[in-house]
């Protein structure tokens, strides 16, 4: 038996599950909108153990969203995955944050566009076929009314994640689908992360980084003083 700790952290669904050979035995989740990953995260993998009824020595892997995604969610589940790893001396992989998101839902044709939200009109995205074949890379683009016309006038795309919302405020073609309320899940990650695992597709635990695609940018208070 193989149990794997996932954890999903790249939006403001803090996500953790417990996977038996690929296929989930618990999934714990929370969706707040308060990004309060730093005071739940814990507390949600120690729950999902007890729930599973398995210690930390039964793990044999720990993987990781590694992202696009928000930089602090990111940096958070990053370090705790790291920080069980070399603590339980075990490995760490690291699963596509967009690519977890587009394995969320089934189609028999047609291409899936999974959307992470990012600043104003941009959003993290990359595009995959009905069977998860990766079609085009990850990209941080600004969205227009424009955006994946090539696709669309030839197969149903069916937008999916945070970000699909602002493409459903632009994007008027028939064959645009949008499915906005998903998220990055660690339910999705337990069979991409299995697979990577028999494998041997491990990470190097003390130089791994999350995969950010874009420089963390401080913005300044507007309040005075």
């Amino acid at each position: 038996m193989t149990y794997i700790l996932n954890i999903e952290t790249a939006t403001k669904n803090c996500s953790v599950s417990i996977a038996k050979d690929g296929k989930n035995v618990i999934l714990k989740e929370l969706n707040d909108g308060a990004y309060s990953h730093a005071e739940k995260l814990h507390v949600l993998i120690e729950e999902a153990l007890n729930e599973a009824q398995i210690s930390f020595s039964d793990l044999k892997a720990i993987a990781v969203s590694k992202g696009p995604g928000s930089y602090t969610g990111l940096r958070i589940g990053v370090s705790a995955a790291k920080g069980l790893c070399f603590a339980l001396n075990i490995p760490l992989i690291s699963v596509d944050t967009l690519l977890s998101l587009a394995n969320s839902i089934s189609i028999t044709e047609g291409i899936k566009v999974p959307l992470l939200d990012a600043r104003r009109m941009e959003v993290y995205s990359a595009i995959y076929s009905s069977e998860n074949e990766k079609l085009r890379a990850i990209e941080a683009q600004i969205i227009t009314a424009e955006s994946f016309y090539s696709y669309l006038k030839e197969n149903k795309v069916y937008f999916l994640g945070d970000g699909a919302e602002k493409c459903k405020n632009l994007i008027t073609h028939e064959n645009a689908k949008f499915m906005v309320d998903l998220f990055p899940s660690a339910n999705e990650m337990s069979f991409l992360s299995y697979e990577k695992y028999k494998k041997s597709d491990f990470e190097n635990v003390a130089y791994f980084e999350p995969f950010y695609l874009k420089d963390f940018v401080v913005t300044k208070s507007k309040k005075n003083g």
